[in-house]
């Protein structure tokens, strides 16, 4: 393997000399290595094999990285004191002038530059941490809210479209391929009495009173990366960043690090969303979007986690029901364990909803 990585290496535009490489990160898509170099004041870099099962379209991702990074980079240009090295992703391009290269398997390959004394957590364990995680995915919308060209492309059509997700929901069950449907009633239940209310979004989008803007769409916490102070640097893990609605970011980070439970946890008398952890998040993000967002989108805030969390739980059963085509399972009713776990957590949102409702009006 050392011999095919330092071959991937010797591809790309880099600074250092290769010295070894390693697994690196708990990413579940990609093949990711930290190549060290032996230069020490030479850049260490991420080297990875991308899923080109997962992402169909590996020059349009690669198009929409190079443009939203490059936007990003001018930004801190004009911003004194900014860290480009460390405030956001920076691709390494191939010595034949792009940002990927083919091997001779067909596997599609990248680089980034390695960002240097960072931190990144699976848990959040303080409003602190809390908050500037609102901060850093509030000012990379900010930040991208003036992309110009064409609208990014769709790298996972439909990821976070509630109908879309609804719509394949009811196909697996009229299917029902495993014959599972029968035992999991309740859940089928809690999915369709809401369904319809969590359409609301697209709705509004349809009518044009909130806008598509381009937005992140996977960000769990640890896709936020802080410096050695706690601070936060950037958003990392840019392969699904392409036009939503404000409202899938912040509801993700909600789902994700506010629950003060895991995803998959069996107990569901831990699962919980703890409000003053969504309380720090709220306070963080309009910092840094305030300028940006318009009313409709800011009323809408709180609903947001309740969206992505019930979204979550209908693509866990939806895969359950069809035979766990899709995600890893780590045993026979893995899947219906996290729908489980993710009804309970839209429950306890449903239960602090007022209180919800409240902090984002104060904020706003």
């Amino acid at each position: 393997m050392t011999a095919l990585l330092r071959e991937m290496f010797d591809h790309f535009q880099t600074d250092g000399s290769f010295e070894f490489a390693e697994p690196y990160g708990s990413g579940h898509i990609h093949d990711t290595f930290l190549v060290k170099t032996i230069e020490i004041e030479k850049d260490n870099y991420i080297l990875q094999r991308l899923n080109k099962h997962v992402f169909k379209n590996i020059p349009e991702l690669q198009n929409n990285i190079e443009r939203v990074t490059g936007h990003i980079r001018s930004k801190l240009l004009s911003i004194p004191g900014s860290d480009i090295k460390r405030e956001c992703l920076n691709l390494v391009l191939s010595k034949s002038g792009k940002s990927w290269i083919i091997d001779k398997d067909l596997n599609y390959w990248r680089m980034y530059v390695f960002i240097p004394r960072h931190r990144s957590y699976n848990i959040v364990d303080s409003p602190d941490k809390a908050f500037q995680g609102g901060k850093a995915i509030g000012r990379f919308q900010t930040m991208l809210s003036d992309l110009g060209g064409e609208q990014l492309f769709d790298t996972i059509p439909y990821f976070q479209n509630v109908v879309n997700r609804l719509k394949n929901f009811n196909n697996t069950i009229k299917k029902d391929p495993v014959k599972r449907k029968d035992a999991v009633k309740d859940e089928i239940n809690f999915i369709l009495k809401r369904a319809e209310k969590m359409k609301v979004i697209i709705r509004l989008g349809k009518e044009g009173k909130i806008p598509l803007r381009t937005t992140h769409n996977d960000t769990k916490f640890n896709n936020i990366l802080f410096d050695e102070h706690d601070k936060a640097l950037c958003l990392i893990d840019l392969d699904t960043v392409m036009p939503g609605y404000v409202h899938y970011d912040f509801g993700d980070v909600i789902r994700t690090a506010a629950n003060i439970a895991a995803e998959d946890e069996k107990d569901l008398s831990l699962v919980e969303m703890n409000i003053d952890l969504f309380s720090a998040f709220s306070e963080g993000y309009p910092s840094e979007t305030s300028a940006i967002l318009n009313e409709t989108e800011k009323q809408y805030l709180a609903f947001a986690p309740l969206l992505i969390t019930y979204t979550q739980a209908v693509r866990f059963l939806t895969d359950y029901i069809d035979g766990d085509n899709y995600y890893k399972i780590y045993h026979e009713h893995h899947n219906l364990q996290r729908t489980k776990a993710q009804i309970k957590l839209v429950e306890s949102m449903e239960e602090q909803y007022k209180d919800m409702v409240q902090i984002i009006q104060k904020l706003s």
